[in-house]
């Protein structure tokens, strides 16, 4: 099949020079981009314009490049991570875009996100929750054998589904409160449905949650947007359960 290419596409990015900056919009025209390239292949072509033009190339994250780190989260068009389903903005491609369109880039929009530079924000509000529970530490000793302690396959495939979680952010951005209930839930299901998550799990829903509220995130009112633009599909069924091992916790005080 022969390669299509976009003649012309206008890209209206979000240009912030600092925390402090009161930031605007600013549009660029993009010539001879193949509808087969990835959406950061044509910011890579954009950057290199810019800079030999003698301008300030587009700050944005990314890593990976295969879906799997969550860093290159940018609000696409409306969309965190663009129009598409179940892929992060590094798997988007540019035959989702039609010859002369004008594509709208923003950062994520969160309280708890500051923007740094341009399209990149400031995620550390995911780590702290993390690092307030979202692990084991209890003294297992050696390594026991893989198949030592029995897991049914139903408890092993849900605490799979939720460990997909890649923490990109695409759920706050989604939500109209900007609330991490999504990420927040994933993490306490993939461990909560696991054997050696249980001994912490009252100590990890209070303190994650507590977390949360802390770092401004907003509540949840149930709209399913945060599921719906996962990335990795991860389903709203956690949040459920991040509200029984919370309350159970609460109880049991």
């Amino acid at each position: 099949m022969a390669d299509v290419i976009l003649k012309k596409i206008y890209v209206k990015v979000w240009r912030q020079s600092s925390p402090s900056d009161k930031g605007r919009f600013e549009t660029y025209e993009v010539e001879n981009v193949s509808q087969g390239s990835s959406f950061l292949e044509m910011m890579d072509i954009l950057n290199e314009k810019l800079v030999g033009e003698g301008k300030e190339p587009i700050a944005f994250d990314h890593d990976c490049r295969e879906g799997i780190c969550g860093m290159c989260s940018l609000y696409i068009n409306g969309r965190p991570h663009g129009p598409d389903t179940e892929i992060t903005t590094c798997q988007l491609h540019m035959r989702k875009f039609s010859e002369g369109e004008t594509i709208t880039v923003e950062p994520w929009r969160a309280g708890a996100f500051p923007v740094i530079k341009d399209l990149i924000v400031d995620r550390d509000a995911f780590e702290k929750i993390l690092q307030s529970g979202g692990f084991v530490s209890v003294n297992t000793g050696g390594v026991p054998d893989g198949n030592a302690i029995p897991v049914s396959y139903e408890d092993a495939e849900e605490a799979m589904d939720a460990a997909a979680c890649i923490g990109c952010g695409a759920c706050v951005s989604a939500c109209k409160n900007s609330s991490a209930m999504l990420f927040v839930s994933a993490k306490v299901s993939h461990l909560a449905k696991l054997p050696q998550g249980r001994v912490e799990a009252k100590k990890r829903a209070r303190n994650m949650v507590a977390k949360m509220d802390e770092l401004g995130f907003g509540g949840c009112t149930n709209t399913g947007a945060c599921e719906v633009e996962c990335p990795k599909a991860i389903s709203i069924s956690n949040i459920a359960r991040l509200n029984r091992e919370y309350l159970l916790a609460k109880i049991s005080e």
